[in-house]
């Protein structure tokens, strides 16, 4: 297990420094899951009133979600905050809140999509569940074979075939 001074060590910055913003190891993981999480309602908000049908605003989510994958390390630590006993409570609910956003982000994108022809008719609950289970896949998938991950990292076009009517 990492401590602040091999934290420190690894930033290449002094023990004294690290300490001066991070009083612990907890301190620090929280900030860290913080920075991760960076409050989504903005940008959530942003894509579902930004010009385009809603079809090619789902594109443009479902291709960044698929995207931002490719550095997996923040979805790694959030997958840890949901998944360890050990993380605090007020953590693991701010990384649950975040996740329903997205998921509400992507029902209502969904819903609007099916209502345009744009979207595949179906339960739009399936489909949410169906864009984010292979996505949270990725980010499996690199941590169990980070020697393929970049190698063979799909395009985000594959998830957008899955929602095409």
């Amino acid at each position: 297990m990492a401590t602040v001074d091999d934290v420190a060590a690894e930033a290449s910055v002094s023990h004294g420094l690290a300490y001066r913003y991070f009083a612990n190891k907890d301190e620090l993981f929280s900030a860290l899951v913080m920075q991760a999480l960076q409050d989504p309602s903005t940008e959530l908000q942003r894509v579902l009133v930004m010009p385009g049908t809603p079809g090619e605003r789902l594109n443009s989510v479902v291709s960044g979600l698929v995207n931002s994958r490719r550095h997996p390390e923040a979805y790694q630590l959030l997958d840890q905050v949901l998944s360890s006993e050990s993380v605090p409570d007020d953590l693991r609910e701010a990384v649950r809140k975040r996740g329903q956003a997205v998921q509400a982000m992507l029902r209502q994108l969904i819903v609007e999509g099916q209502a345009t022809g744009e979207v595949a008719a179906g339960d739009p609950d399936q489909l949410v569940r169906a864009i984010l289970a292979c996505v949270d896949g990725l980010t499996r998938w690199a941590t169990y074979y980070p020697e393929h991950y970049h190698q063979h990292f799909p395009d985000a076009a594959i998830f957008l075939r899955m929602l095409k009517p």
